[in-house]
């Protein structure tokens, strides 16, 4: 099909096998972000349990947020529209309804909340999702649930959902541990669900095993926390103090930022595309770590600029357009950090990025997926454990995959790979439609700024 999407290409876009992009030469323009997909669900099961009721501004509309709407829905909690807003009714710690059993899709951000928080609410509760949600570990968070007296069975795999939770009495004497190098959702799981927790001694403590990757989600977890009420001790990221017995306060209002995440794709855009492309909705003043891959868009030579609610990029000095290769440790921008693998196709040598092994246990194995998709193209590519380096091939040796670039249901790969069409050659993504996890209209908004 012809790149130019109308609204009713867009629409089946959704739908379609595969949708077929550029060449594309050139990238200008503003878009304004969808919500934080990290922010929407954490403000979603906060509201659920505090006192009062919240206004959610912005709120994410997506896969993942629907999840958490209707798991939040089967136990018990009110919410409802108003116009662009969500207004949730809180439930005082208490879920209303002591069995139910949750669907929870492939929603890294929806399960793992809330199978702490269902521990901690003395009824009978399954989890489950589809085949890779089955795939994607909940060990670690389990291990530390069951430290505190949590009754948690595994229904298939140990260590991983589906999940059975039966009524436990849950009380905290001694510092609760939890692994913080796989994944750094079983920490926020524990963070924003332990407050309500008894403890004798009125504190709990969580220390943090290993190496804590992904230390901006914390960092966002603890932002909002205390916009609940919920005031966390940090001691460096090893250890976490949170008050015992406490109660999470409505705001009120609150908004949610635009994803970073998301911002990565259009700012890489203005990067390789010459610019300038505008993102609202972030900026200097965002919570998400993920805004920092604009400066690795300025080390790699793209002229940026930011203000407190936007970033802009423009394309590099050099006559050839094109970047420069870096060496970067990605655990401030795991998310992010994926675009910088598709945008090093159009750098000069060869970009590095290290410190993702959490990749694997996303929405697929991102490292393996990205360097089989990368090689598809012709660049030279090398996979570690929690690396991958990526030498673009050169101008006269671009390749186009017979069988498309595959996106593995992971709506990352797709978002990423379109960048791939400011290559010499048209590029086909398979799977168009699983953008729909996070940004339905991602590709109707990517043709307003790519020509």
């Amino acid at each position: 099909m012809p790149w130019r999407l109308s609204g009713r290409q867009a629409d089946a876009a959704k739908t379609m096998e595969h949708l077929t992009l550029g060449p594309l030469t050139r990238a200008s323009g503003t878009v304004r972000l969808p919500g934080s997909k990290s922010i929407s669900n954490r403000v979603l099961l906060l509201s659920a349990l505090a006192t009062g009721e919240t206004r959610v501004r912005d709120l994410l509309d997506s896969d993942d947020t629907q999840v958490m709407l209707e798991a939040l829905k089967v136990l018990g909690v009110t919410w409802r529209r108003d116009g662009g807003d969500c207004i949730v009714t809180g439930v005082g710690g208490h879920f209303p309804n002591k069995a139910a059993d949750l669907f929870m899709g492939n929603a890294g951000t929806a399960i793992r909340p809330l199978t702490a928080a269902l521990a901690l609410q003395g009824g009978a509760y399954r989890l489950s999702g589809v085949a890779r949600m089955h795939e994607r570990p909940i060990g670690d968070l389990v291990d530390g649930l069951r430290q505190v007296g949590a009754a948690i069975e595994y229904l298939g795999t140990p260590g991983y959902p589906p999940l059975e939770i039966k009524p436990a009495q849950i009380r905290i004497d001694t510092p609760i541990r939890v692994r913080g190098d796989v994944s750094s959702q079983f920490l926020t799981a524990l963070l924003m669900t332990l407050p309500m927790a008894s403890a004798p001694s009125g504190r709990i403590e969580i220390e943090v095993v290993g190496e804590l990757i992904s230390k901006p989600y914390i960092e966002i977890t603890l932002n909002l926390l205390a916009r609940f009420g919920i005031v966390v001790e940090r001691q460096g990221w090893e250890r976490f103090i949170l008050p015992a017995g406490a109660q999470y306060r409505s705001p009120g209002e609150i908004y949610v930022e635009g994803d970073a995440s998301t911002a990565s794709y259009f700012l890489a855009a203005g990067a390789i595309g010459g610019g300038p492309v505008r993102v609202e909705g972030v900026g200097l003043s965002s919570i998400q770590g993920d805004v920092r891959f604009a400066d690795a868009l300025n080390r790699m030579g793209a002229n940026v600029m930011a203000g407190d609610n936007w970033i802009e990029v423009r394309g590099t000095e050099r006559d050839d357009g094109r970047l420069n290769g870096i060496e970067l440790d990605c655990n401030h921008i795991p998310d992010a950090a994926m675009t910088l693998a598709v945008a090093a196709l159009f750098a000069e040598g060869t970009t590095t990025l290290t410190n993702i092994a959490s990749w694997r246990v996303k929405e697929t194995d991102r490292i393996t997926a990205m360097a089989t998709e990368l090689r598809k193209l012709g660049a030279t590519v090398e996979e570690g454990a929690d690396y991958l380096k990526v030498t673009p091939p050169a101008s006269n040796a671009w390749q186009t995959p017979a069988d498309g670039i595959g996106t593995y249901d992971d709506h990352r790969m797709a978002m990423c790979f379109s960048l791939a069409a400011f290559g010499p050659l048209p590029v086909r993504i398979n799977d168009p439609g699983c953008v729909a996890k996070t940004f339905p209209e991602y590709f109707s908004v990517f043709a307003g700024v790519a020509r």
